[in-house]
């Protein structure tokens, strides 16, 4: 089979190899499309921790069962699957406790592990999930960065009405303000890009505003009825955007960060105290996530078209990656196809 590997920083090869034999415990997907995340961006400029190379990238994935081995009892070939890319250890503290999403020996695939940008992937069964006839492989492959805003969701325990401001309109964000309005919530977005508010507002009919504008807390204010925000949940993974998040909620206000950035935080202790801030981490998603994503994309509530704004083709996109993607401005999420 055909396989895209990142052998080092900034350089990314067609190989071909062996297709996988399916394993125990494991089924083979044939792969039809595949996300590209920050992640994959970060892996090929070289600045993505914890990383290793050789490596092939892609854990936003969707795909039909080619194969099972005799033990895998739950699936069967032809299924149409999305992956569930965080492959726990259901043995630490925290998968005791259900946090699967961070296991203290978690491994991702895509990023511990080889990922999709290749034809055929072995995937634990625990690790698929069933789609819906009417999901189609795109939304299939972006089950995974909607889980994760669903995931941050969750954290926030939004419920109807809740006054939420959603920082940061990359994918992440654009996915935690679909999901919170489809919660019933009564949604912001934030975002210095023009363009993606606009983005925004078009698809997802939801109103923005400018963080780097003058009037930035008035406008929360006049938009949640001369309150700040109830609840944030910075996208951004911007230190300056994180820092100030204490500044944009009303007292008794919670934070949630989904985005994250290598550094420390740092804000003012008196102005965290006398709003008894609330303030959390997001970090990757459960089986709840994804099950909650795909049922809200069957009953078309959410869609990949929120955020997939560009398209590619597996046999050309590796020579054309650092040009149609990391240097692409206009790119919110980009699937490659097979």
């Amino acid at each position: 089979m055909k396989q895209l590997i990142c052998q080092e920083p900034k350089k990314l090869v067609y190989q071909q190899v062996e297709e996988p034999v399916v394993k125990a415990g494991r089924v083979k997907i044939k792969i039809h499309a595949v996300g590209i995340c920050g992640t994959d961006i970060h892996a090929w400029g070289g600045n993505q921790p914890f990383f290793q190379y050789p490596r092939v990238l892609g854990h936003e994935i969707s795909g039909t069962i080619c194969a099972v081995a005799d033990d895998v009892k739950q699936w069967k070939v032809g299924q149409r699957v999305a992956v569930m890319p965080y492959v726990a250890c259901y043995e630490c503290g925290a998968c005791k406790s259900g946090k699967t999403n961070c296991c203290e020996k978690i491994s991702v695939i895509g990023v511990h592990e080889d990922g999709g940008f290749c034809e055929y992937l072995n995937v634990p069964e625990k690790n698929i999930l069933a789609i819906e006839d009417s999901v189609s492989d795109i939304d299939g492959a972006l089950i995974e960065p909607f889980a994760i805003s669903a995931h941050a969701v969750r954290r926030a325990q939004i419920k109807p009405n809740d006054a939420i401001l959603v920082v940061g309109a990359g994918p992440i964000g654009l996915g935690v303000a679909a999901i919170a309005k489809a919660d019933g919530a009564n949604v912001l977005v934030a975002d210095t890009s023009l363009a993606r508010r606009q983005h925004v507002e078009k698809v997802l009919g939801v109103k923005t505003c400018d963080p780097a504008s003058e009037d930035y807390l008035a406008v929360i204010e006049a938009y949640f009825g001369g309150m700040l925000a109830e609840k944030l949940i910075d996208a951004t993974g911007n230190p300056h955007a994180m820092n100030n998040t204490v500044n944009l909620i009303r007292h008794g206000g919670q934070v949630i960060f989904v985005g994250l950035f290598k550094g420390n935080l740092s804000f003012s202790d008196p102005d965290f105290h006398k709003k008894e801030t609330t303030m959390m981490g997001s970090r990757n998603a459960t089986p709840e996530d994804f099950n909650k994503v795909a049922r809200l994309m069957a009953e078309g509530k959410i869609s990949s078209e929120m955020m997939l704004t560009h398209q590619f083709d597996f046999d050309s996109i590796g020579e054309r990656y650092e040009q149609d993607v990391i240097n692409n401005r206009d790119l919110i999420k980009g699937v490659i196809l097979f």
